[in-house]
């Protein structure tokens, strides 16, 4: 028991330090990059307005224009080891408040696309590993090939095109309707513009789902155990059910955690197209705009996120096989 608590000590702290390492690195990259962009923040905020050179000097120093990047990057860090993530430039409001209201909303749209894909993908690699050769499979795998060469942002497109504005069965685009006072807006208001979104997120996630879960199937169906279930009478879908699904459960969850970073980049280019007020619709305007204090926060949040569907997905594996839980705390 020691010697396994001991194991176990060793991995959580490996795992904390890969994560304090991964957020260095990011949040550096992202500020050396932001540095280097040839956008002038200060200009973008004033706009067509008229201003005095004095007037512009105190907006530089307040947006920290002249100040160098490491030294904003020391006084950034300083704040963040306090437990101060800074003031949005662009919002005017603790960078907390906005990841806050931001991430609810982006949470809402992953988690109903995240769902969707693992359901449906599991579901069509079900069935096509039950009718591996048939003009069922083929047609699910001709389905999942044409997902998979789909650009995020142009389904997203076509799907408003059609949805929203030929059919106006939803909404063409924002969280909630345009002109509602916040405290009247209904729960099923802010469904209506979640569903096209989370549609077109998780229609892009089916296909790995779907693709690995027929292949492991097929796999499990040929096995001996399986051919010896076959003998003793079992057959159609209670034989699947019985020895396919339980097999293929877990790998296909712990390959649904591991897709959390392509999840959040799709829900970026979907919020995008759908005007969407999530945390990537934030991203994309801090790093136009140069908000580094929302930008830098945003790149927390979204690391540790990723980050955390990784672990999630490592440690759901090395409970479907102990050889990786043995050999992750070997190393």
């Amino acid at each position: 028991m020691k010697a396994e608590s001991k194991k176990l000590a060793i991995f959580t702290t490996k795992k904390i330090l890969k994560l304090i390492c991964l957020m260095a690195v990011v949040s550096i990259a992202s500020l050396w990059l932001v540095d280097q962009s040839p956008i002038d923040p200060v200009s973008i905020y004033i706009g067509a307005m008229s201003i005095t050179p004095e007037q512009k000097a105190i907006l530089e120093e307040y947006w920290g224009v002249n100040t160098p990047a490491h030294e904003k990057y020391l006084n950034w860090l300083g704040n963040v080891l306090k437990g101060d993530l800074g003031d949005s430039l662009i919002y005017r409001m603790p960078v907390s408040d906005v990841i806050k209201e931001r991430f609810t909303a982006s949470l809402a749209l992953m988690a109903s696309a995240w769902l969707l894909s693992g359901v449906l993908g599991f579901v069509l690699g079900i069935v096509a590993g039950m009718k591996n050769g048939t003009w069922v499979d083929k047609i699910i795998k001709t389905y999942c090939y044409i997902l998979l060469a789909t650009p995020t942002f142009w389904l997203a497109l076509v799907m408003m095109l059609v949805f929203s504005v030929h059919l106006g069965w939803f909404p063409v685009g924002l969280g909630v309707p345009i002109g509602v006072a916040a405290e009247e807006v209904t729960v099923l208001d802010r469904l209506k513009h979640l569903i096209l979104p989370a549609i077109a997120l998780g229609l892009l996630g089916v296909a790995p789902i779907a693709m690995f879960t027929r292949e492991k199937l097929i796999e499990v169906m040929s096995s001996d155990y399986v051919l010896f279930a076959k003998a003793r009478g079992e057959k159609g879908f209670g034989l699947v059910l019985r020895h396919g699904v339980r097999n293929v459960a877990l790998p296909a969850i712990t390959l649904q955690f591991l897709g959390f970073s392509e999840l959040f980049g799709g829900a970026l280019l979907v919020e995008q197209v759908f005007s969407y007020p999530g945390l990537g619709r934030a991203a994309v305007e801090a790093g136009i705009r140069s908000d580094v204090p929302l930008l830098l926060g945003i790149v927390l949040i979204s690391t540790l996120f990723v980050f955390v569907g990784n672990l999630i997905a490592d440690i759901i594996y090395q409970f479907v096989d102990p050889r990786i839980r043995q050999q992750e705390m070997e190393a």
